[in-house]
């Protein structure tokens, strides 16, 4: 059982690659400006939650952790296009790091800008870690399609979309919205996720993956609903995923 926070992803690399990718990642001045911005326009501007630094790495964390489980089940879609084990993990690393990284343009249509904003990064970074051109430039599409695919209403079209799609809606927890509600909003959205304690991910029996959300007032639902529960039914993986909402560690729904 893993417990979601932001030294998750640190704790699912394994390969030297996927580590040397993070690695860029996070050391990259490009990068990091454009998810700082992407916190100056959600938080500051628009008094949304977190859609910075913090929240890549909790989604990078927790869509490698999903997609680990689904593998121990499941084949990848882009074995059949050649790519390894290894280069699917670096293509979830860099899918969740980055979905987020259009919001530094604009919210509307954010899925759409980070394609844009993505693609001469991953241009530079991928052939850091991928001597091969012509599969770089196949692992840059998978990126960029889990990230246009992030979105609520895009339908994932490869297993490691559809992981780091349900990985984005794991981070719901109270910490994402103590900013926005710290500075005077306050509706259903930031009421819910403020109950939100924790959220565990784990392999399951019936299913790979298991989600337990546990919460201290039943508002925190409506985030199980509305926000994760959206994206598993456009993630393509709906029905390898389980979530259990749980108060006070008594179940009270599943999805």
């Amino acid at each position: 059982m893993t417990h979601v926070s932001t030294d998750l992803v640190y704790s699912h690399l394994g390969e030297p690659r996927v580590e040397r990718m993070l690695h860029l990642l996070e050391n990259d001045p490009e990068v990091q400006a454009c998810l700082h911005m992407s916190n100056v326009m959600t938080v500051n501007r628009l008094k949304y939650n977190d859609h910075g630094v913090v929240h890549s790495r909790i989604t990078a964390g927790s869509s490698l952790e999903i997609f680990d489980l689904l593998t121990q089940r499941l084949e990848r879609n882009t074995v059949q296009s050649g790519i390894s084990a290894v280069d699917a993990r670096i293509i979830v690393l860099c899918g969740a790091y980055l979905h987020d990284i259009g919001n530094s343009v604009h919210r509307v249509d954010h899925h759409l800008h980070g394609c844009i904003v993505a693609r001469p990064i991953l241009d530079r970074l991928l052939g850091e870690v991928t001597p091969d051109e012509d599969l770089a430039i196949r692992m840059r599409q998978e990126v960029l399609h889990s990230i246009f695919a992030h979105e609520y209403d895009a339908q994932c079209l490869s297993l490691e979309a559809g992981a780091v799609k349900v990985g984005d809606g794991t981070d719901m927890a109270e910490g994402r919205a103590r900013v926005p509600y710290n500075a005077g909003k306050v509706d259903i959205h930031a009421l819910s996720a403020l109950s939100i304690k924790r959220v565990e991910i784990e392999g399951g029996v019936a299913k790979p993956v298991r989600i337990l959300v546990h919460m201290d007032n039943p508002s925190g639902v409506f985030q199980v609903d509305e926000v994760l529960g959206q994206k598993i039914r456009t993630s393509g993986i709906d029905q390898y995923v389980e979530v259990v909402a749980l108060m006070d560690g008594e179940e009270i729904k599943t999805i």
